[in-house]
C-alpha cells in the first residue's frame, strides 16, 4: 500500500486517485501525523436497475404468452 503525503497528494491528485483505483487503498499522511485512508467507491454505473436475480418458475414459454396475452386483453 501507497503512502503519500499531504504535499504530494496536492500536487499529483490525478495519479493518487489512479493508484487507489488500482491498488485499492492509499494512505495520506498529514505533518501532524493523523493519517487518512483513501478508498476508490464502488461504481454503480456499471449495475442496471434491470439486473435483478432470477426465479426458478416451473412454467413453460408458451403458458408466459398465455398469461401475458390475458392481461393485454383486460
Amino acid at each position: 500500500m501507497q503512502v503519500y503525503t499531504y504535499s504530494e497528494t496536492r500536487q499529483n491528485l490525478a495519479s493518487v486517485l489512479r493508484q487507489a483505483l488500482n491498488s485499492g487503498k492509499v494512505l495520506i499522511k498529514r505533518k501532524d501525523g493523523q493519517t487518512f485512508a483513501l478508498t476508490p467507491e464502488p461504481d454503480q454505473k456499471l449495475t442496471s436497475p434491470l439486473d435483478v436475480p432470477s426465479i426458478d418458475a416451473d412454467i413453460s414459454t408458451q403458458e408466459l404468452v398465455n398469461i401475458i396475452r390475458k392481461g393485454r386483453e383486460r
